[in-house]
């Protein structure tokens, strides 16, 4: 497999956008249009928000941001990988990579929000294989069929 380096990055470069607005129209043909919080790029550069660029190479194959929803408490957002990428443990490395930040900022609880759909299975695995349990509703989130939410603490000096 490929070294690959995740980084701090601009979700307004060229690339990246490219990759976010692939995310978008993924969502937006699985999901229910009330249903999808996906963040557009503008979002992406929030004050409370971190966003990461995995990229081999030099070209971006994922993308995942963490969104500090109080000095306590993250919750991760926009986790994809390029199409072509899948299956080579990019994703993985993204969710870690998140994980380890949220530690790194004293964070002892992360949260998500993804798909409740099939197509939305590979990355409920996913986050499941790091420790990652459903749970209610967090935030601002409303319950819905539609959606699946999960948490878990985060490890000191993970």
């Amino acid at each position: 497999m490929a070294e690959w380096v995740i980084e701090v990055d601009d979700p307004r470069r060229d690339d990246v956008r490219a990759l976010l607005e692939q995310h978008l129209a993924l969502m937006y043909e699985i999901t229910p249009p009330e249903d999808v919080y996906a963040l557009d790029v503008e979002a992406l550069v929030g004050p409370a928000i971190t966003f990461y660029s995995l990229r081999v190479g030099g070209d971006v194959l994922g993308v995942g941001a963490l969104r500090q929803l109080d000095p306590l408490h993250a919750e991760v957002k926009s986790m994809h990988t390029a199409k072509a990428a899948r299956g080579r443990g990019y994703g993985r490395a993204m969710v870690e990579h998140l994980l380890a930040v949220a530690s790194e900022r004293g964070v002892v609880r992360v949260y998500l929000e993804t798909g409740s759909a099939e197509g939305f299975l590979p990355a409920r695995n996913l986050y499941a294989s790091v420790g990652f349990e459903p749970c209610g509703p967090f935030g601002d989130y409303d319950e819905s069929p539609n959606l699946c939410f999960m948490t878990r603490p985060v490890d000191a000096g993970a």
